[in-house]
Parts: structure tokens; sequence; C-alpha cells
């Protein structure tokens, strides 16, 4: 009876699973910021720091300045060489971040593999701006 039980409680685990993948999916919000995310990163990965600059927030603009964003760019992300694939883990909201002002963030996660490093993990942080477009104000690679 228990091993039923199991069964059933790990079904329902994978079907809700399932419905909140599919629920997210749909989410335009969700959409927009993880396509933003990507379009970012394709910046990143071609190395132009400076177009990845102009089109990420102001909060990030203000706190790095463009020569030493582009220095950070390039110490990240050459070591690793190209891009060989990207996907999305997760999607979060949050109207607070640490060490940031109140407002709309999502942070898109995505587990990614480099040319010389297979299992990479890469965090995006976007903010909604006061045009209400989406733009990004982190990066991490890990």
């Amino acid at each position: 009876m228990i091993g039923w039980l199991t069964v059933r409680c790990a079904a329902l685990v994978v079907a809700l699973a399932c419905l909140s993948t599919l629920a997210l999916a749909q989410n335009p919000d969700a959409t927009t910021v993880q396509g933003i995310a990507r379009d970012w990163l394709v910046l990143t990965d071609r190395g132009d720091a400076g177009a990845s600059w102009d089109a990420a927030a102001r909060q990030f603009r203000n706190a790095l300045p463009r020569e030493r964003w582009a220095d950070s760019l390039r110490k990240a992300r050459e070591p690793l060489g190209a891009l060989a694939q990207r996907a999305i883990l997760s999607t979060t909201f949050a109207t607070s971040f640490p060490g940031a002002p109140d407002g709309n963030y999502a942070i898109v996660l995505f587990r990614t593999s480099f040319e010389k490093k297979a299992d990479a993990a890469e965090t995006v942080t976007l903010e909604r701006e006061a045009d209400g477009v989406w733009r990004v104000v982190g990066y991490l690679i890990r």
C-alpha cells in the first residue's frame, strides 16, 4: 500500500511541476523577460561589451562604467570559450532585491555550457524601469 501511495504522490508532484512550467510559459512577463535576457546574452556571447552596456538598465550603467564592464566581461567570459548551449531553468519575480531599491525585478536562471566549462549557471537579473521596459541590471556566471 505504501508503494502505491508513493507512486501516486510522485505522479502528483510531476503533474504539478508540469502545470507550473506550463503556467510560467504562458505568463507574458516571463516570456518577455526571458527574451530580453537571451537577446542581451547574445551581445555578451559575441563580446560586445559596449552594446550590452548600452542595453542594460540605468542602475547597471550607474554602478559600472562602460570601460570597467568591458574589462569585467572580458575577464569572465574569455576563459570559458565559446557558448555551446544555454537553457532556461527558471524565471522568478520580486519587488525587492538585496542592495537595490524596491521595484519590479525578474531573475532568469540559465544552465549554460561553454567550450571550456561544460556546466555553468548564468543569472540575469532584470528591472522594469520607469518607462515600463525590462532591462538587465545584473549578470552572474557560476
